[in-house]
């Protein structure tokens, strides 16, 4: 028996159907999808300005990269904390958590925004070192740009946990589909008509980001949602203790997000050691394996809703069947992927016209990495959200950036560097980190200590 078990309780109404999960999951896992292209457009497109265009693109994609993670952990607290409101049917409380959350991302992205805009040379000379005039100027007009859109991209992804919240995914998926339309329309418009270059591509995603929040926030002001803004946003008022409630999830979940992309960008300077072919072999591997994550990443997605609904309803047990369903799921749906990509690794890599040694490397890393993921993926990524969702997230962020810095980061350079394994021993230090949080999070889950755990 668990050794944390709660008193049993008498069999309830289960929260989530078979239909309403997939309603949650599967626009979720579209959203993906969508995501992944906007990502891409702004650097494909950019290319016909020439490469000192695409450098400074490429170069403050990583920066943005970065603060949508920042976004997107205090969205994760503030969804956490509406979620377990909505399971105990406190509406009026699930209401005014919603307001906190847009006023702290807000805060947040204003405070950020006005670091990037005053600071950007110094962020881009200290982050990248010594850049060309030409690339240093892209860089500088794209920076801008971007920057000015954090407050809406910080908006719109808390609009968007707030309505994953309520179960309503759909809102987010749809949006997704309006970013990237109106985001490649623009660049079409500015970089090929106008030709104006990284100017273009920034103000593409300023407009895109901009049309986002504000659809967002119009749907939240319906008041017959679950989840609305009444009285609008005029006004702001900080309620400490919900703050507090949305702060303990979001900034263990923030330092977690940002820490693991900082691990990356070593891990990638490490690669660039390696030649060109290295670098290109290791871009369009990662390309490519990140399609397997998208069934994953949707269900992780979707465990905050499930799990956070079932801990504010004191359904303990139904968390723990549903995480278990949704983990399965995640599992069939990525090893059937894991499986294709196995046998078709060479032919998806020919796509991309890489030299015979770059293209060698690429198939080498995807194959084994579609055995790996397909094991140890969704027990590293997707089921510490359960935790998160139950407020285990200082746990998670100390195992995952132990697990990262030790075996991630050490291990690279112990078995790419020091044995010689080059961009292959990059890969499978990534799998051990994976393997390692694979067997932590699962006896963390199994324990039940999650269950003591009190975010509301």
């Amino acid at each position: 028996m668990d050794t944390y078990a709660l008193t049993a309780k008498p069999e309830s109404r289960p929260l989530f159907s078979r239909d309403t999960l997939a309603r949650l999951i599967l626009p979720l896992v579209v959203e993906q999808l969508l995501l992944m292209t906007v990502g891409m457009a702004d650097t494909l497109m950019v290319t016909t300005a020439g490469e000192a265009a695409v450098s400074g693109v490429s170069l403050v994609d990583n920066i943005n990269l970065l603060m949508i993670q920042v976004f997107a952990a205090l969205s994760t607290g503030g969804a956490v904390v509406v979620s377990q409101y909505l399971g105990r049917q406190d509406s009026e409380n699930a209401c005014a958590a919603a307001k906190q959350l847009l006023y702290v991302a807000t805060a947040v992205a204003l405070i950020l925004m006005a670091v990037g805009l005053v600071f950007r040379r110094h962020i881009l000379c200290f982050i990248f070192g010594t850049l060309d005039d030409d690339v240093m100027n892209s860089a500088l007009i794209y920076f801008l740009l971007t920057a000015a859109a954090y407050p809406f991209i910080a908006v719109y992804n808390a609009g968007a946990a707030l309505f994953r919240s309520m179960g309503n995914s759909k809102v987010s998926m749809f949006c997704s589909l309006l970013v990237n339309f109106v985001n490649i329309a623009l660049n079409a418009l500015l970089i090929y008509g106008y030709h104006w270059g990284a100017a273009g591509a920034g103000v593409g995603t300023l407009v895109s980001r901009i049309t986002a929040a504000v659809i967002v926030l119009a749907l939240l002001h319906h008041p017959e949602q679950p989840v609305h803004l009444e009285g609008g946003l005029t006004r702001p008022i900080f309620l400490r203790s919900m703050v507090r409630r949305i702060l303990g999830i979001g900034i263990p979940n923030g330092v977690e997000n940002g820490m693991f992309q900082v691990g990356k960008l070593l891990v990638l300077s490490l690669i660039s050691s390696f030649g060109t072919a290295a670098t290109a072999a290791n871009a369009i591997a990662n390309s490519i394996a990140s399609v397997l994550n998208v069934p994953g990443t949707g269900i992780y997605l979707g465990l905050i809703t499930v799990v956070a609904q079932c801990i504010g309803a004191d359904e303990y047990g139904q968390a723990v069947s549903y995480t278990k369903k949704l983990m399965l799921t995640a599992y069939a749906a990525m090893d059937v992927l894991c499986v294709l990509l196995f046998f078709f690794a060479q032919p998806l890599v020919g796509c991309f016209h890489l030299s015979a040694e770059a293209a060698a490397m690429a198939t080498q890393v995807l194959r084994w990495n579609s055995l790996f993921a397909g094991l140890f993926w969704p027990m590293s990524f997707a089921l510490p959200n359960a935790l998160r969702a139950a407020g285990d997230a200082k746990f998670t962020m100390i195992v995952s950036m132990i697990s990262m810095w030790v075996f991630r980061i050490g291990f690279s350079y112990l078995l790419a560097w020091a044995m010689n394994w080059r961009l292959l021993g990059v890969w499978i230090a990534m799998f051990i980190d994976w393997v390692v949080r694979s067997i932590v999070f699962p006896l963390r889950f199994h324990s039940g200590v999650w269950k003591k755990k009190r975010v509301i």
